[in-house]
């Protein structure tokens, strides 16, 4: 019984550094946990392809999967870039679909990492402050400062909500939502 109790303890005393917001998470999300596990799959496939493949850069592109759907965004310097990423999204096994976001690379961007790190967290902030909005089912990511919404939700007018809050936030040249409903 003690060899038993002993790693479970440290589980239990693990659990809260490493897994309480995922298991929040999950359970607030409207796919089922084997959907969800599916889409991480493949979500981490992708992401792991992107950053073994020498013409991406990794740090300029990123992936997220929702019911078999995939989405790709990011900055591109070539379209040579962004057939890649295409190519490696759709090679995934279980995706179905694929959606882009992408906009061409700037030098002289008014807009840089400090403003969309800036961006990002205010509107998380803004969304965890909504009661109305499960903020752990939107998946929010800013480029060049456009705030990109990613994930599914249980109504339109929550969709609306989020896309309120992203569009209140200082700095945001434009919201693009991919947020649908579970119905």
């Amino acid at each position: 019984m003690k060899r038993l109790l002993l790693p479970l303890l440290a589980l239990c005393l693990l659990l809260p550094a490493f897994g309480c917001t995922t298991v929040y998470k999950a359970a607030v999300d409207e796919r089922s946990i084997g959907t969800q596990t599916d889409d991480e799959v493949m979500t981490t496939e992708i992401k792991a392809e992107f950053l073994q493949d020498d013409l991406i850069k990794y740090m300029d592109f990123d992936a997220a999967v929702y019911n078999g759907h995939a989405y790709v965004l990011g900055e591109y310097e070539s379209q040579a870039q962004v057939t890649r990423a295409m190519q490696i999204a759709r090679s995934v096994d279980g995706v179905r679909a694929l959606t882009t976001y992408m906009l061409p690379k700037k030098d002289d961007d008014t807009c840089g990492t400090s403003d969309n790190l800036l961006i990002f967290g205010k509107v998380k902030s803004a969304l965890i402050g909504d009661g109305d909005v499960h903020a752990t089912n939107v998946n929010t990511k800013v480029v060049q400062c456009n705030v990109v919404l990613l994930g599914i939700v249980s109504s339109q007018a929550e969709i609306n909500r989020a896309i309120a809050h992203a569009k209140d936030v200082e700095g945001v040249r434009s919201v693009q939502s991919f947020l649908t409903t579970a119905r």
